[in-house]
């Protein structure tokens, strides 16, 4: 297998849309997401990105094939329910690099892309003069029936790479999960990390 990294920016993104909307729903229907997602609403998701300059997406390509990929853009860019938490808060979303999901398929976890997904998102930021990265990840309940058993939360691998949970910095989203019939919305956690020691 010839694995490498490659990142693109901006419209440069657009080109790898239907891949990418592709890998998402498929990754995502894992728990905890559990997402049952659409191509449609997918890349209608992803265009915002192709309409941002300061975007960033990194891909994990074994050939020619997108088997993972980490996107991330401006807070300010984001939409309401990810900014509505800071702004509550009093943190300048200015400041603040959104990083927004990182998806790989499951034969290629533990190989250090996940890692290098954080990486090249944060030194993305950096150059582009932000001082802080953020994400956020759903709140699913300990006794969910959907969980698999022996699934371990990322929690521990995001405190190793820098990102805590801020207290009291939660939003609501909401997606269809795959056993339900209708959206509901979902908490979804912030995580953050100063990016001024990194620089």
């Amino acid at each position: 297998m010839s694995l490498r990294l490659h990142t693109v920016t901006g419209q440069d993104l657009t080109s790898w849309l239907t891949e990418l909307a592709e890998l998402r729903i498929r990754v995502f229907r894992e728990f905890p997401y559990l997402y049952d997602g659409n191509l449609e609403y997918e890349q209608h998701y992803l265009s915002t990105y192709t309409r941002c300059e300061h975007s960033v997406c990194v891909l994990a390509l074994d050939g020619d094939l997108v088997v993972g990929a980490s996107t991330g853009l401006p807070l300010a860019r984001e939409v309401d329910e990810f900014k509505a938490p800071f702004a509550a808060a009093g943190l300048n979303a200015e400041r603040i690099f959104y990083c927004a999901e990182s998806v790989l398929l499951s034969d290629y976890r533990g190989r250090g892309l996940y890692r290098a997904f954080f990486d090249g998102r944060e030194a993305h930021a950096g150059k582009l003069g932000f001082d802080t990265a953020a994400f956020c990840a759903v709140v699913r309940p300990d006794h969910h029936p959907l969980k698999p058993a022996g699934y371990r939360p990322l929690t521990e691998i995001w405190a190793r790479f820098g990102y805590h949970p801020a207290p009291g910095l939660v939003t609501r989203f909401g997606w269809k999960d795959r056993d339900r019939d209708e959206e509901t919305d979902k908490p979804m956690q912030f995580y953050l990390k100063s990016l001024e020691a990194s620089q």
